[in-house]
């Protein structure tokens, strides 16, 4: 089927080389989480340390104890303080900001702080940060990661094909729209591909900041579009081979011990 994302994707993704050294298949810096919504970053930062060699995270700091309390069950993150945050971004490939991170004043105005002082960095932003983003700001080194509802608040528009390809091109970004059929939108006009894996099993809560957090991690060391292809194809692709082991009876955490297993 034309457009459609394949093993074809996967293929191409790079691979560590022998005699690489830590960093140098990738290092990803996670701006997210809250007491409230802990999980999301967990996931997130779970699925990355599977793909990347370091992994940072920036919280707030009503989340430090959640942290704590967490990094005995998961010992591949680096936490860094908010005073730490612009040398992290500049040791880092990719910048993930969103799950979980809350919509405060105080998240919008340092979200949209670091996205204009470093326009050239990569950026994956979903969740919250799509509820907080100034769009003016959206450049060819971001990718958004909206469902329909978000991209109807964000756009003002219904979460058609033809809408994203126009949202990619007038904001200048990867858009991937999150549904049944993923669209995956570059700035190009004709760059669009179309996700079909994937099952109704996908609703649950977390699935999304898997996806966000793959999707991130492989941008560390791929193309940005090639990424956003290939991360809701694992993801869907991950959910399949679950649906046929237990039907539709797994959660998001499966989903990320199945991923490693499709790479």
């Amino acid at each position: 089927m034309k457009n459609i994302v394949s093993k074809n994707e996967i293929t191409k993704l790079n691979k560590p080389k022998s005699g690489s050294h830590k960093g140098d298949n990738g290092s990803l810096f996670i701006i997210g989480g809250s007491k409230k919504y802990h999980g999301a970053l967990l996931l997130a930062a779970t699925i990355a340390s599977k793909i990347v060699d370091l992994v940072y995270i920036f919280s707030d700091s009503e989340n430090y104890g959640v942290i704590k309390k967490l990094k005995p069950k998961l010992f591949e993150f680096i936490t860094i303080s908010r005073i730490d945050i612009p040398e992290y971004i500049i040791k880092s490939d990719v910048v993930l900001a969103g799950p979980g991170l809350g919509t405060s004043a105080k998240e919008r105005k340092l979200l949209n702080a670091l996205l204009k002082k470093f326009p050239q960095k990569k950026f994956v932003l979903d969740a919250d940060a799509l509820k907080i983003v100034d769009m003016s700001l959206l450049n060819k080194n971001h990718i958004i990661t909206p469902h329909h509802k978000e991209f109807e608040i964000l756009f003002g528009l219904k979460a058609t094909e033809l809408n994203v390809r126009k949202m990619a091109k007038r904001f200048g970004c990867i858009i991937v729209l999150k549904g049944k059929k993923d669209i995956i939108a570059s700035p190009t006009p004709k760059l669009v591909k179309f996700n079909i894996t994937g099952n109704q099993g996908m609703t649950k809560g977390g699935t999304g900041d898997v996806l966000a957090g793959l999707i991130a991690a492989l941008a560390c060391t791929n193309d940005l579009f090639l990424s956003a292809c290939a991360g809701p194809y694992l993801n869907g692709a991950a959910a399949d081979k679950l649906l046929k082991k237990v039907s539709y009876n797994y959660s998001a955490s499966d989903i990320v011990a199945e991923i490693p297993k499709l790479l």
